[in-house]
């Protein structure tokens, strides 16, 4: 299994932001984490990369202790957010080569080189990342997550701030990646068309626990739905 959750929970004071998940993720598997906001996704994927220490649990990634040894599995992994940015005085091209030599990649200048012929990020290398738009933004941190070819590739929305073009080349380069190297895709979206493209498995997140886990077909048939969205709705106004 490429990731082994058991009992994680994750407290803020009386808060409970993740309430005693347990979960695992198969090697070359594409899972997304739904919920509403404030249902934990992006709380879990800060701890399975070892970001956030979970209150209690456990966490394997790639069969390594995540909270004893993360720093043996950190280079098989990576995460791309818009949410987190990146050094704002750097270029485009200076944040990459930084991130590119902390992960050790072979071949730098080459690999950012098909990055950002595949991300259409040319003609914004030389430019500082604080004058990039938030589109832009969410494609230098994709192309940044993707650098060292990880085996597990966590996304916090990835498609977030895009026009409906480049969202689709997104997802399509997601797609081929995951078929060309057999990553390991962990998500957390709001846009039920991307996963039910991207995912195989979907596990639903209410209040930090998981309410249903499923195929996205497989969750629409069984709650009476025509599509995820509306499973969506469903679970997230439940009382």
């Amino acid at each position: 299994m490429a990731i082994q959750v058991a009992d994680l929970t994750k407290r803020f004071g009386k808060a409970v932001a993740v309430d005693d998940i347990s979960f695992t993720i198969a090697d070359g598997s594409a899972t997304a984490l739904l919920g509403p906001n404030g249902a934990g996704k992006t709380t879990t994927l800060a701890m399975l990369l070892g970001l956030m220490t979970p209150s209690s649990g456990s966490i394997r990634v790639l069969g390594t202790d995540m909270l004893r040894h993360r720093y043996q599995v950190l280079g098989r992994m990576n995460y791309a957010s818009p949410y987190i940015d990146l050094p704002q005085r750097l270029t485009v091209r200076e944040n990459l080569n930084v991130y590119g030599r902390l992960y050790g990649v072979r071949n730098l200048r080459t690999r950012i080189k098909i990055l950002t012929e595949e991300l259409d990020l040319e003609r914004f290398m030389e430019r500082p990342y604080r004058e990039m738009s938030a589109g832009q933004r969410t494609r230098v941190a994709l192309a940044k997550a993707l650098l060292n070819e990880p085996e597990v590739l966590l996304l916090d929305e990835p498609t977030a701030s895009l026009d409906p073009d480049t969202a689709d080349r997104i997802r399509g380069l997601l797609e081929a990646y995951r078929g060309r190297t057999g990553a390991t895709l962990l998500l957390a979206s709001h846009n039920m068309p991307e996963v039910e493209r991207l995912c195989d498995r979907v596990m639903m997140l209410r209040s930090g626990r998981i309410v249903d886990d499923g195929t996205p077909k497989g969750l629409a048939s069984r709650y009476g739905r025509r599509n995820l969205e509306e499973v969506f709705l469903d679970v997230a106004r439940r009382t």
